[in-house]
């Protein structure tokens, strides 16, 4: 299935905290929208692998999603190789997107610069004609996205293009508690996270409220690109 937008985390739940809400905005516009978690999140402090599982299957039946998959690379420990990128060279010619996002740049979590690079360089590469992947047997063509955007995670990036998410930041908090095993629980007897604090959700929203004030808008999520951007309407820009 072709789609508008195949967006890669190396975690469960990377996608949804940090570009939920662009996510349900584009998918209640009718586009076409996949998802590919690189692994499991098997080594999360909280909950476990199986759990993230039934979580991620619950946001995807929030978000619309055509299709969601799970590389099982390794959490914490897969890396750059060629196995690693034909893997993802052939999703990306399975659905032939016009837009790629995938991790952060730089974060807090080496997993998320490693995918970054990861999913960027195997984006370029699903280009190369002399690149042979199969998906089931028959033969892919080349193809590569119109784009590739980094969504902006933990760590505060300056972003080179901003969404005005407006219409979907309240929603995107609804989004992400999915993954209940990752967030506030005041009964939960699990070691605490970076993420599990009572006021995480609070971060989310000052996240978004201040990206949305650069474009003078209420609500905003960032992202970095590492090419120039062209628009053909200058009345289009905010």
């Amino acid at each position: 299935m072709k789609l508008d937008i195949l967006a890669f985390g190396a975690h469960p739940d990377d996608v949804e905290i940090s570009m939920g809400a662009s996510l349900l905005k584009y998918a209640d516009k009718g586009k076409t929208i996949g998802i590919v978690d690189l692994t499991q999140g098997e080594l999360g402090t909280r909950g476990n692998a199986d759990l993230r599982a039934k979580e991620a299957k619950r946001a995807a039946k929030m978000l619309k999603l055509q299709t969601r998959s799970n590389l099982n690379l390794g959490d914490g420990f897969f890396d750059d190789s060629k196995e690693n990128k034909l893997k993802i060279i052939e999703l990306i010619r399975l659905h032939q997107p016009e837009f790629i996002f995938a991790n952060s740049l730089k974060d807090r979590h080496p997993d998320h610069g490693r995918a970054a690079k990861l999913v960027a360089d195997s984006s370029y590469l699903s280009g190369l004609d002399k690149i042979k992947t199969t998906h089931n047997g028959i033969p892919q063509v080349k193809y590569r996205p119109r784009l590739v955007l980094h969504y902006i995670q933990d760590y505060y990036l300056t972003p080179d293009v901003i969404f005005d998410v407006s219409s979907h930041g309240e929603r995107k908090v609804d989004l992400i508690k999915c993954y209940s095993s990752q967030f506030y629980d005041p009964n939960s007897k699990e070691p605490n996270t970076p993420i599990s604090g009572e006021e995480f959700f609070s971060y989310l929203e000052g996240r978004m409220l201040s990206y949305g004030r650069e474009l003078g808008v209420k609500y905003g999520e960032g992202f970095n690109i590492d090419r120039t951007l062209g628009t053909s309407d200058l009345f289009s820009l905010k």
